[in-house]
């Protein structure tokens, strides 16, 4: 199923090197719109490193502004900037009419990156995670031409679910800048400590914050799957990564809410069964 690196386009390539949980999902959508759902996924790329690649929150907010401005484009009549995400991006926002406002949503949720201020509780933890993940699932539904509201409200669960699992799993990635998303709350509630953070040590006070996340996201993933029979069957590839929340959850439970274990920070080795499982059941 996984095409060879020269056979993809450079939005799919870029999406199979940068982001390979939404590479092996797209390849279950139909052909003639998969190369829009890698684009969706290449724009998310460029915006979600932000904070990595700017050293000065300023030049972060150019980087975001040269999105916005390319957004307005796409949706008005001036010509789209010279990018190589941009381009095709145009070509699947205007050829499936995707909707503007989530685009936006994408954009100005990254401006929380640019402030390292971790969150201050878990509702302000789980509202990043939906302004940086539902708004991917509901643009992906877009482009497999769902629109309805079941499938919408669960691309809205499982959108914040899989952000949730991804910045569990990135914690130790983020610890190694001194940057923290655990929210301060549940810190200081179990004592735990940003500095054992900052020093990869998985401590007992910080794993209850970690499994205090996990519970939420499985809540979302719980509420997302409840709405199945309403959903139908051409959104599955969109939700698909409710499936692979799923699976990165139940490997940082077994590791005793350890971020910093070698199995929660390597690749699942079953992600492509347990997706081709789902996608042949219409599950997700």
């Amino acid at each position: 199923m996984v095409k060879a690196a020269t056979d993809l386009s450079y939005c799919g390539r870029e999406v199979r090197k940068y982001d390979n949980d939404h590479f092996l999902t797209g390849l279950f959508s139909p052909a003639e719109r998969r190369e829009a759902i890698f684009a969706l996924h290449a724009f998310n790329l460029e915006i979600a490193k932000t904070r990595e690649v700017v050293s000065e929150p300023i030049l972060g907010q150019m980087r975001l502004q040269f999105w916005r401005d390319g957004i307005e484009s796409v949706y008005g009549d001036g010509p789209v900037p010279r990018h190589g995400v941009m381009d095709p991006l145009a070509g699947a926002a205007r050829g499936f009419g995707l909707s503007r406002s989530l685009f936006d949503r994408l954009i100005d949720a990254r401006e929380a990156d640019l402030d390292d201020t971790p969150p201050a509780d878990l509702a302000c933890l789980v509202n990043y995670a939906e302004v940086t993940g539902a708004p991917l699932v509901q643009l992906a539904l877009e482009i497999l031409g769902v629109r309805d509201g079941a499938a919408m409200a669960a691309g809205r669960h499982a959108g914040i679910a899989y952000a949730l699992a991804g910045i569990l799993r990135a914690a130790p990635f983020l610890a190694r800048q001194r940057r923290q998303l655990l929210p301060d709350d549940l810190m200081r509630r179990h004592g735990a400590k940003s500095e054992d953070l900052f020093a990869g040590r998985s401590t007992p006070e910080l794993r209850p914050v970690v499994g205090e996340i996990a519970a939420v996201a499985r809540k979302h993933l719980g509420e997302a799957r409840a709405l199945r029979r309403q959903v139908p069957k051409a959104a599955i590839p969109a939700l698909l990564p409710a499936t692979l929340a799923d699976l990165h959850l139940g490997v940082i439970a077994r590791e005793g809410n350890d971020v910093f274990a070698p199995r929660v920070l390597l690749p699942n080795p079953f992600r492509q069964i347990r997706l081709g499982w789902a996608a042949l059941r219409g599950r997700y």
